[in-house]
């Protein structure tokens, strides 16, 4: 398995692929011409929401030269078919949205042993990034979510990698959820609990392969209650590091 792990692989919203830090050079030597895909929604229940997102990225990645012999949207419509369509499949695709709702998702359809042994490629959008982790991160996101004492902000992932990924840094390094800061109310006291957190731009990418891990571009590390850069644009810097 490779695994293309992104904050966002858009320049913007449902726009053209980023070619940033050989992001689409490299996911076009890595994926199979024409491919079997699979997109995975966040919110299996809103059937307008997953198309959208889907046709989107569909069109984003055609539009890059990238051809299909098969995508199919993985949500509650076809929920059912999971496990055939993961073994059918060369390419997968983790969409972004809400992190807890993929998540209970994929849960219920067990993503994790069926991509036991799998071969293809699995491309992660936000979201669908941070849900590809052992131990997911989940930063609340929604009204009411950062002071409801019951919201989870650790969750099992899937388990692809141990790098627990904060999407889209500048977009959010400075926001409110509920008066919570994301960074200094929340993921800075949560990283003292032993946990190293990875903040990715759009553009930064991890790339695992071959059970080698690497991170392409810009991204800071909060870690023992400090956020600290570490990796710049046009740099690839392999993992562990210190």
């Amino acid at each position: 398995m490779q695994y293309f792990l992104t904050s966002s692989p858009s320049v913007s919203m449902d726009g053209a692929i980023n070619p940033a830090n050989n992001f689409l050079s490299n996911l076009r030597e890595a994926v199979k011409q024409p491919s079997k895909c699979i997109f995975v929604t966040t919110y299996p229940d809103n059937a307008p929401w997953s198309d959208h997102c889907s046709g989107c990225m569909r069109k984003a990645l055609e539009d890059a030269g990238f051809r299909f012999e098969k995508y199919t949207l993985l949500d509650r419509r076809t929920a059912d078919n999971a496990a055939q369509l993961v073994a059918e499949s060369d390419f997968i695709i983790m969409g972004g949205g809400h992190v807890p709702s993929q998540n209970a998702f994929i849960r219920e359809i067990d993503l994790a042993s069926l991509l036991t042994g799998y071969q293809g490629v699995v491309m992660g959008i936000s979201a669908g990034s941070m849900n590809c982790a052992r131990v997911v991160y989940a930063l609340p996101e929604e009204e009411g979510e950062a002071t409801d004492p019951r919201y989870k902000r650790f969750l099992p992932g899937l388990g692809l990698t141990e790098v627990q990924i904060l999407p889209h840094y500048y977009l959010y390094k400075d926001s409110l959820t509920g008066g919570k800061h994301a960074f200094r109310d929340l993921a800075m006291p949560d990283s003292i609990l032993g946990h190293r957190f990875y903040a990715f731009p759009d553009g930064t990418y991890l790339l695992g392969k071959n059970g080698v891990e690497q991170i392409h571009g810009e991204f800071f590390v909060v870690e023992n209650g400090v956020l600290r850069k570490v990796g710049e644009n046009g740099q690839v810097m392999q993992l562990p590091f210190i």
